[in-house]
């Protein structure tokens, strides 16, 4: 096994707990052969030649590659709805939105890791957000790249259920891989009404990944725009009233981003991503209704 693919499968097994050593370096290699057996192109070695005359020399089979992909983006902890997700099966239906959308993200994963700055998708519910995002993170898995998806609510409740004595799982054996992996996809951020201690979760996951400068994917339904405390959300507030006859009281639909993780978080935000809008019709609406998307 060559050494990118030993570092790899380290980082891979050190990160999900596995005992890292010969035995899972030997067992992964065998998974790996297993899934080559069959191939023509390398006559089930794995390995192919290169080059002609005297220059002769040996690479990875794609065989090898596509199943160390797969190995990968299997380990990414991606939910069953969503791992057949992918560039190709996104469609935009005409919309000049989620075509740049997607023609965002599809560019950004094509470059990573030369630009390692994340990505915030931000935009209405159902436009298929995380479907993007988890397309991106198959593109990196065949470059080899450790990834991870991790929903917002799902580490929230896992955190505050360590707390319980009963639970034999601590709060940094839960964050320790979210804070480790090389891209993290924090899925449906701000979907939990915000408190004291969900900012300073918040924080903490955003600071660390920040400080270790490591990239960071993000999707939430809240577009940006400041926190209702502050004068330029009273000014944003009162525009959006003159537009609307009635406002009686503040929806969901009225809150930003900045109100559901903190104003300072919104800052730190969007120093580690940039944002790329995602506005569309409702996908799983039209799924629903029968349309193809």
């Amino acid at each position: 096994m060559d050494e990118k693919s030993v570092q790899c499968i380290q980082t891979l097994a050190s990160r999900s707990g596995e005992p890292v050593g010969p035995a899972t370096l030997e067992n992964m290699d065998m998974r790996l052969a297993e899934q080559s057996r069959r191939c023509a192109r390398c006559d089930g070695t794995g390995w192919k030649d290169v080059g002609s005359g005297t220059e002769r020399r040996v690479t990875r089979c794609d065989c090898f590659l596509e199943a160390q992909a797969k190995l990968l983006f299997k380990r990414c902890n991606v939910p069953a709805r969503y791992t057949q997700c992918d560039f190709a099966k996104y469609k935009t239906d005409g919309s000049t939105s989620l075509a740049a959308a997607k023609i965002a993200v599809e560019s950004w994963a094509a470059r990573y890791p030369l630009d390692r700055t994340g990505l915030l998708l931000i935009g209405s519910s159902g436009t298929g957000k995380t479907h993007l995002a988890i397309a991106a993170m198959r593109e990196l898995t065949n470059k080899s790249i450790h990834c991870l998806f991790c929903d917002y609510r799902d580490l929230l409740k896992q955190i505050q259920n360590s707390y319980n004595p009963s639970v034999q799982v601590e709060e940094l054996d839960l964050l320790r891989p979210v804070f480790e992996a090389e891209v993290l996809l924090l899925d449906d951020l701000g979907a939990v009404k915000p408190s004291e201690w969900i900012w300073d979760t918040v924080s903490l996951i955003l600071n660390t990944r920040y400080n270790q400068n490591r990239t960071t994917l993000i999707t939430s339904n809240f577009l940006d725009g400041p926190a209702a405390g502050t004068e330029e959300a009273k000014q944003l507030r009162a525009a959006q009233r003159e537009k609307k006859e009635q406002a009686a009281h503040s929806t969901d639909d009225d809150l930003t981003l900045a109100d559901r993780i903190g104003e300072r978080m919104r800052s730190r935000l969007f120093e580690m991503c940039r944002p790329v809008l995602v506005m569309g019709s409702d996908y799983r609406r039209n799924f629903r209704s029968g349309s193809v998307r």
